[in-house]
């Protein structure tokens, strides 16, 4: 079985269009458009007269109208006047009736307040009465604390003193021994008074013992300030050198 032709021939559309010529209008031209009927001044002049007896006649609708809405509003006024009128009187009645029950309430609150003034001025009393009680046992307490405070304050310095009696006592005795022993032939001299002195030089000698401690180690510190301050300039003059 052979293969069906299914070719076309080939038309030119330019050559097609040549051919049928010149394409027909569809709608009006411009010159139809130009050469349409056009009404004379006096037709244009007869509209113009219509349009206005027109409008007159709407006027005259409308002044009915507004007529009658006037009539309808007048009537509506009254009608709301004299409800407002009632309503007004009802209010009225209430502040009345309110105005009476307020005096009925104050008087009654008067007398409840005036009972509750007196029980107010009772209960004050008690509470002025508690309130001193209070405040002379809080003051009979703080003056107990400050005496106890002050007692054992005057306890701790009683036992101060007592230390350092009984610590000068057993210096004077332990100092006093020991000449004995050193100098048995030596005249015994007032212990009290040979002893309390001895002890005072040994705590003035303690006491410059210590400061000349301090004083070597401050020499001490600055010297050594001293000797790294050089030693950093030598590196620097090195360096900028």
């Amino acid at each position: 079985m052979g293969k069906r032709d299914n070719r076309v021939a080939y038309m030119n559309p330019i050559a097609m269009a040549r051919w049928r010529g010149p394409s027909q209008p569809a709608g009006p031209t411009i010159q139809d458009y130009l050469n349409r009927p056009r009404p004379t001044w006096e037709e244009v002049k007869k509209k113009i007269e219509s349009k206005k007896k027109g409008s007159k006649a709407l006027a005259e609708f409308e002044e009915k109208m507004n007529e009658n809405w006037k009539k309808e509003l007048e009537q509506t006024r009254e009608k709301a006047l004299s409800g407002n009128e009632g309503s007004s009187r009802k209010r009225e009645r209430k502040k009345k009736k309110k105005k009476k029950s307020c005096q009925s309430a104050s008087s009654s609150s008067s007398s409840d307040s005036s009972s509750s003034s007196s029980d107010y001025k009772v209960e004050k009393k008690k509470r002025g009465k508690k309130r001193k009680k209070k405040k002379h046992s809080y003051k009979s307490s703080e003056g107990s604390t400050y005496e106890s405070e002050s007692e054992s304050k005057e306890s701790e310095k009683k036992k101060k003193k007592s230390t350092d009696e009984t610590a000068k006592e057993k210096y004077i005795r332990n100092v006093s021994k020991k000449r004995k022993k050193a100098h048995p032939e030596d005249k015994p001299l007032s212990s009290e008074s040979s002893s309390e002195s001895d002890y005072e030089e040994e705590v003035q000698a303690k006491k410059k013992r210590r400061h000349e401690e301090q004083e070597q180690r401050m020499e001490k510190a600055k010297k050594k300030k001293k000797k790294h301050n050089k030693k950093h300039s030598k590196k620097k003059k090195k360096k900028s050198s």
